[in-house]
């Protein structure tokens, strides 16, 4: 099945864990993120050590350890995850140049373009710290 927007398994594991850790007091573990959003462990655990990696999770050890949110979730926008994983964000850009293109408008008009900006500000402007859980994470 195709969709408008993809986005990355791994950017899916970033922005869903870090929500996750966001909102508890001792943060938790990969076989705890993963039992609650049915991501595999192993890649979950490789999302993870990229976060460590960047500062934006420490790595908790001993027997209760686990993942911790380093920075402020007020300061950690939706966009900064996403861009850590995947690089950064470009708008929409049809394949064909404008230069060389036979058609005298573009087909997609300028929906598609706008659309991507449009997503581009909402993850701008959502913070991890705005996301809502539906139940307390307890550990």
């Amino acid at each position: 099945m195709s969709s408008f927007i993809n986005i990355s398994e791994a950017s899916n594991i970033a922005i869903h864990s870090m929500a996750l850790i966001a909102h508890t007091k001792n943060g938790l573990n990969a076989g705890e993120i993963a039992d609650i959003t049915r991501f595999s462990k192993s890649h979950l655990s490789k999302v993870l050590h990229i976060l460590v990696k960047h500062n934006y999770l420490t790595s908790l050890r001993g027997p209760n350890g686990g993942f911790a949110i380093s920075k402020d979730p007020k300061c950690i926008s939706l966009l900064d995850i996403y861009q850590l994983i995947e690089g950064v964000l470009i708008g929409f850009e049809c394949a064909i140049t404008c230069g060389s293109c036979y058609f005298e408008a573009c087909i997609y008009g300028k929906h598609l373009s706008e659309f991507s900006g449009n997503f581009e500000k909402y993850l701008k402007d959502m913070t991890l710290a705005d996301i809502k859980i539906s139940a307390e994470i307890k550990k």
